[in-house]
């Protein structure tokens, strides 16, 4: 009996803990690997605009309905029309809720016929832009 445990070959212990331990590192990065997706996709969705389409024209002002479809308020601070920066008071809307803005621009007019882009900023630096096409009413 002690000629056959003898001819038989091991993992030496070293081995076998080197073995262990590259197992335990492969499922602990894999794991986290997972739970940081789906930690990224709880929070990519906290902060949602939905941006309507512009309405309500005049020669130097125009609305736009912004609806907070996020899971958390959500800061507006500012908005650009075609890149003109028009600062307001900072209006924060809370999940579900809607607000209209009335955008006025002093010193030009809008045209009849033009499309323009208009981009809310928020407090986090996020933008949600829409476009639309000036129609006077």
């Amino acid at each position: 009996m002690k000629k056959l445990f003898r001819s038989k070959k091991a993992l030496s212990p070293v081995v076998a803990a080197i073995i262990l331990i590259a197992v335990t590192v492969a499922v602990s990065i894999a794991v986290a690997a997972w739970m940081g997706a789906l930690t990224f996709g709880f929070m990519g969705n906290a902060e949602q605009l939905e941006v309507g389409t512009p309405w309500g024209w005049t020669s130097n002002s125009v609305k736009v309905t912004v609806t907070n479809s996020g899971g958390s308020s959500v800061t507006v601070t500012k908005a650009r029309v075609n890149g003109t920066e028009i600062d307001f008071d900072d209006v924060t809307i809370a999940p579900g809720e809607s607000h209209t803005f009335t955008l006025t621009i002093s010193g030009w007019s809008f045209k009849e016929n033009y499309s323009y882009t208009i981009t809310f900023l928020t407090s986090s630096g996020k933008e949600f832009p829409t476009t639309g096409e000036c129609h006077f009413s």
